[in-house]
């Protein structure tokens, strides 16, 4: 009897993960919608591949794998067995950029397929939808095939493929970021106003500050540990100029016409934002090759002086501080994009997206009692299938070069080098994002006949 249950349960399970209707999480989520499951599970993906690249980097992860008799050239051997695997590829940088390039091209490839599709009703809409256990093996075969592709300049090329997506990406996060904070002020205002409590204009008054007090705190350490009173010119000017921006933005988000036309825009949006800014301005700094404009997070908590050189060379610092929070952020943007339902039009056609809203409802009840989820696009799609999978090719690409440090790799050295690239990219999008923030601001005074509510 009980194996015959189990028999069943695998059937079930079978069925999610091969047929074209999406149930792989009703089961935790019963009233849960198609879309909001698909992107989940996407997001499943493409976070599996960033825990594997995460392993992989691991320091010491190369020597473990030479311990194993018969498996990495040059290690441990097996008499009459010879070692296949080169271990150089399969640990290191080198592997993060193999995977994080296979799980771009499969998210690439879902976009091309996924282009203008309407509602679920389109035959591509079921490839979206179900079929996950076939998704599942094209993906480790892409990944399996990025490992034999030679070393060449493909690191070098794909490095500048990663900053330039990157960019892109944290653009798509600062986005994500004004509409939490947009969605956060409404429904706590709306709260206040209705339970005629002030305890919540108090709540968003002690986040606001909060934020501003760790953006301001930011520019300070930033000053005392980045510049140098006769060197590190670009640190100061950076510095200077995102505070003054920070400062007009928040300004800007308090004008009279801005919040008559805007009445739930305000300084909890600017001062999360604000604090974001630091942020990317303390993570391009980190990646300035001058190392005494860049002292070492290690060095200056325990007090110890970085050498004086001018350049970087080879240097290859795994897992600071920067890396750490970006990682973080990026998991929770990561999260928020898949679950988010928001009634902001502005971010809803930034991201592609439609507003909140959709059938829900209890999951329904396939044969066999498989519980699925329900189907709330067969009038329209809730959000552009294209255009997530987008978000998430670039979310690779961002993963990627967070996990390498945003290091440039030297293919004459084997070595991963600090380069001001990096530095200029995240500079560049923090402008980027300051000035599109500025502009939801602005927008419906300079466009006053559209309709920005």
């Amino acid at each position: 009897m009980g194996a015959c249950m189990a028999l069943c349960s695998l059937a079930s399970c079978a069925s999610c993960l091969c047929g074209s209707a999406p149930c792989l999480l009703c089961g935790c989520c019963p009233s849960s919608n198609n879309s909001t499951v698909t992107r989940l599970v996407f997001s499943f993906f493409l976070l599996l591949g960033t825990f594997v690249s995460v392993i992989m980097i691991l320091p010491g992860m190369e020597a473990q794998l030479r311990k194993i008799p018969g498996f990495c050239q040059g290690g441990s051997t097996i008499p009459g067995v010879e070692n296949q695997f080169n271990c150089d590829v399969i640990v290191g940088y080198k592997s993060v950029y193999r995977m994080c390039f296979a799980m771009t091209c499969f998210f690439f490839l879902f976009f091309i397929i996924m282009i203008r599709v309407r509602s679920s009703k389109d035959p591509r809409a079921a490839i979206q939808n179900g079929f996950w256990f076939f998704k599942f093996l094209i993906l480790v075969g892409i990944t399996v095939g990025a490992f034999f592709i030679p070393d060449g300049t493909f690191h070098t090329v794909w490095y500048y493929f990663g900053a330039a997506g990157s960019l892109f990406f944290i653009l798509i996060q600062l986005i994500l970021l004004i509409d939490f904070a947009h969605s956060w002020n409404k429904v706590w205002v709306e709260k206040a106003e209705n339970n005629d409590n002030k305890c919540w204009y108090a709540g968003l008054l002690t986040f606001t500050l909060l934020y501003y007090a760790l953006a301001f705190t930011a520019v300070v350490l930033c000053y005392v540990y980045y510049t140098l009173p006769d060197d590190c010119t670009e640190h100061k000017v950076v510095i200077s100029l995102n505070l003054i921006f920070c400062i007009i933005i928040s300004i800007v988000s308090i004008l009279p016409k801005v919040q008559e036309a805007q009445p739930n825009s305000g300084l909890l949006q600017a001062s999360l934002i604000s604090l974001y800014t630091m942020y990317i301005t303390w993570s391009a700094m980190t990646n300035n090759p001058n190392r005494k404009c860049n002292p070492s997070l290690l060095s200056l908590v325990s007090n110890v002086s970085t050498p004086a050189t001018s350049a970087d060379t080879g240097h290859s610092q795994w897992w600071d501080a920067q890396s750490i929070v970006g990682l973080i952020i990026f998991l929770l943007c990561t999260l928020y994009a898949s679950i988010r339902s928001s009634s902001n039009t502005q971010v809803n056609k930034l991201l592609q997206t439609e507003e909140g809203g959709g059938a829900s409802g209890d999951g329904e009840v396939g044969e066999g009692g498989v519980r699925r989820a329900v189907d709330n696009e067969e009038d329209g799609v809730t959000y552009n299938y294209s255009a997530f999978h987008l978000q998430l090719c670039l979310a690779s690409l961002y993963i990627m070069m967070t996990l390498t440090n945003w290091y440039q790799p030297d293919t004459t050295t084997q070595a991963m080098q600090s380069s001001m690239p990096a530095v200029w990219v995240k500079v560049g999008s923090s402008w980027l994002g300051l000035s599109l923030y500025l502009w939801t601001l602005i927008a419906p005074l300079v466009f006053p006949d559209r309709d920005f509510n």
